[in-house]
């Protein structure tokens, strides 16, 4: 007997591993008769999949639950029932909490526990009560989650390593993700190889410390980042990799060494440093100085000297000084990024910098708007400089306008230029023509 078919809307925040996990709810729910739905009100079940980088984060997703509970009043009324989840980072740094706050949840599971959704809500259908489940798991989650739904685009995120190990002063994650986790390679392999046959072109590599990762080989050794790569590359369909996010202290030369010999590495490193200051870094616990760092750039583009480097800064972190904020100018000036994501500091409760003398807000906002207009002033030379240059770009969908595409260069920009549907899931060659805010504009000239 089919199960009956039901609706399923999941609001993603934050990182690309948020993206994947959300994805892989669904594959989860679907067995139960769970369809997707686009609108939040149509909805059965409505999934918040939350952050807890940040504390706007936190409040967004309160603010939402107060939006939700009126669905559910309203779609009591009217005689049809509706669960609200909160999954992700912010119900497993919570738990209760969140239903004390918001009596209209229904279920409330960390990123380690989707896989279980399904006992979750047979335990909530039998009880009638809120069930919290913010325990990490004994059990591999992805032995259990078993196969993925059908690609629907031409790229693909693939979560091969999760949790953190570091313990950064200012960081949340080693306690909603746990310790640092790698997955097997076979069970990667095959994951990828699915995602390959289902049209899947590129992959991006997702791990909260991806460069860490060590998972074993079928003859039970620990495989490098570099070695897992060079593995993914071998399989027919995937054309492109790349990885996110890295950690400077697990940047090892094998992985280095892969951007300069392996052609399917795309030539784009997210390599966050957080500050430029060695007294800060000291007090954030980053393990690594500027010095190091900078060299670590200076090396990764000898083996790659057309490398794109993008980067993550903090700004306003307990006890920066002027001097200490003019250091951070200073090293991306010194590195020239092609875009970087820049916040202000905010304290999450649990952590060590949250203790410390805060930065004024006002000192804060001043410093995050002079980094970020120096950064996009590098974004725009950088884009720029791709004006007149041939380009491969993977075609992934169309564009807004008639008749236009859209696809990603090897430096993840959007390139916008026309051409017939037929070349989504192509790579072709493009003459960049234009620059926009965020993107670039191209003639299509040729098959790769």
């Amino acid at each position: 007997m089919e199960p009956q078919v039901k609706k399923v809307f999941v609001k993603t925040y934050g990182c690309q591993m948020n993206v994947y996990d959300s994805e892989r709810m669904g594959d989860v729910l679907a067995p139960l008769g769970y369809v997707g739905t686009e609108k939040p009100e149509d909805a059965d079940l409505v999934i918040l999949n939350t952050c807890h980088i940040r504390e706007k984060a936190v409040e967004k997703v309160y603010s939402e639950l107060g939006k939700l509970r009126r669905l559910k009043r309203d779609r009591r009324a009217s005689g049809e029932e509706m669960l609200i989840a909160v999954a992700g980072c912010v119900a497993q740094a919570e738990g209760e909490e969140i239903v004390r706050r918001e009596s209209a949840v229904d279920l409330v599971f960390g990123p380690q526990a989707y896989h279980r959704l399904p006992q979750l809500l047979a335990r909530h259908e039998a009880t009638g009560r809120a069930v919290i489940e913010a325990e990490f798991p004994a059990e591999d989650k992805f032995e259990t989650l078993g196969g993925r739904s059908p690609a629907k685009t031409v790229t693909a995120f693939l979560t091969v390593q999760e949790g953190c190990d570091k313990f950064c002063t200012f960081c949340v994650v080693p306690y909603t993700r746990g310790s640092e986790f790698s997955r097997p390679v076979a069970q990667i392999e095959a994951e990828a190889r699915r995602l390959a046959q289902a049209g899947v072109r590129e992959l991006t590599l997702l791990g909260q410390n991806v460069n860490a990762y060590h998972g074993l080989s079928s003859t039970g050794e620990p495989t490098t980042l570099a070695g897992l790569v060079a593995r993914l590359s071998s399989i027919e369909g995937i054309e492109r990799l790349r990885y996110t996010t890295s950690h400077p202290r697990d940047m090892d030369d094998d992985l280095i060494a892969a951007h300069a010999e392996n052609p399917k590495l795309m030539p784009y490193l997210h390599l966050p440093v957080q500050a430029g200051s060695d007294r800060i870094l000291k007090a954030m616990n980053r393990g690594h100085d500027s010095t190091h760092y900078l060299n670590l750039v200076a090396r990764i583009r000898k083996a790659r000297p057309d490398i794109a480097m993008s980067g993550d800064f903090i700004v306003g972190f307990p006890g920066e000084t002027d001097a200490d904020f003019r250091a951070t100018l200073g090293i991306v000036r010194e590195v020239r990024y092609a875009g970087a994501f820049s916040f202000k500091y905010s304290p999450r409760p649990g952590t060590p910098a949250a203790e410390q003398p805060q930065v004024p807000e006002d000192v804060k906002l001043a410093r995050l708007h002079e980094l970020q207009a120096l950064i996009q002033a590098q974004q725009t030379a950088f884009n720029s400089s791709c004006v007149n240059r041939m380009l491969p770009v993977l075609i992934e969908k169309p564009g807004r306008d008639p008749g236009q595409l859209m696809g990603r260069s090897p430096y993840l920009q959007p390139v916008h230029l026309l051409g017939e549907s037929a070349l989504i899931g192509s790579i072709i060659h493009a003459h960049i023509t234009g620059v926009g805010t965020n993107s670039l504009s191209g003639h299509y000239r040729e098959a790769a």
